[in-house]
């Protein structure tokens, strides 16, 4: 993973502000492409473990099939609603599809924590839902850039 910015080093998030950002923020955009080389994005909860993003995605998606197509990815999470206060990450790389797909709560070790996890932040709930639907795929980002404009002060 390359957290190296070229431009906006003044802005950039330190590894623990990162940490910080991604643990509690909700949603993210999920931009993919189509056959045609089209982008596409939609908006998706996640989860951050300090090292990858977890997507929790509906199979029957047009999001499911063009990763299927072709696993490359650019992730955002932003926020703040003034110049003064935007923050924000950027996470790119190839997903990898984890478990069975459509979940259905088969054991899997490599999903258990990830669930438990996502559970508790998005649902309110010690187990995870399986509903037939959705599957797990994880980035670990080959790339990410930072920003946090509160960093900028008076300027």
């Amino acid at each position: 993973m390359t957290v190296t910015q070229r431009r906006g080093r003044k802005i950039m998030m330190t590894p623990g502000e990162l940490d910080a950002f991604l643990t509690t923020q909700r949603t993210c955009r999920v931009a993919t492409v189509s056959a045609e080389g089209a982008p596409h994005v939609s908006a998706l909860w996640y989860l951050w473990d300090g090292s990858a993003l977890w997507l929790y995605s509906v199979v029957r998606s047009k999001r499911w099939t063009q990763l299927r197509r072709d696993p490359r990815v650019a992730i955002v999470v932003d926020t703040g609603e003034e110049y003064e206060s935007l923050r924000g990450v950027e996470l790119s790389g190839a997903v990898e599809f984890v478990g069975e797909a459509p979940r259905t709560g088969e054991l899997c070790a490599e999903l258990d924590a990830v669930e438990t996890l996502f559970a508790r932040k998005n649902f309110g709930l010690d187990a995870m839902p399986h509903d037939g639907r959705h599957a797990w795929v994880r980035l670990r980002p080959d790339k990410i850039v930072s920003w946090d404009f509160r960093k900028l002060g008076d300027r």
